[in-house]
């Protein structure tokens, strides 16, 4: 009987503790490595939208959105990310966010 996947795995625990932030956040980078764009970025936005947002999915959705080429879609969602970074203390992930916002530039849209 062949091993489950990671992803398999991760459902599974899911399954046990569907609100684990990080379980999702796990499920939604595996979705991203097997090319599942969209719930992998309905996983991320899910994560942002709660009442602790996780800083980490705004940052992934901005580099995902990013490499899908939707330039004002990894604007917002950065620009998001950094208040939300700025709310919760974290000054690090609003400064390394904001790097990556610059760097995004005028590209695209």
């Amino acid at each position: 009987m062949p091993q489950p996947t990671r992803r398999e795995r991760i459902e599974a625990m899911l399954a046990e503790q569907p609100g684990d932030q990080f379980l999702r956040y796990g499920l939604a980078m595996e979705l991203q490595k097997e090319g599942d764009h969209d719930r992998c970025l309905t996983l991320l936005h899910e994560l942002m939208a709660e009442a602790s947002p996780m800083i980490a999915a705004f940052h992934m959705a901005g580099q995902q959105l990013t490499r899908l080429k939707r330039f004002a879609e990894a604007r917002e969602v950065l620009r998001a990310g950094i208040d939300q970074a700025r709310l919760q203390g974290n000054q690090h992930a609003a400064s390394e966010m904001s790097e990556y916002l610059a760097r995004l530039g005028d590209l695209g849209e």
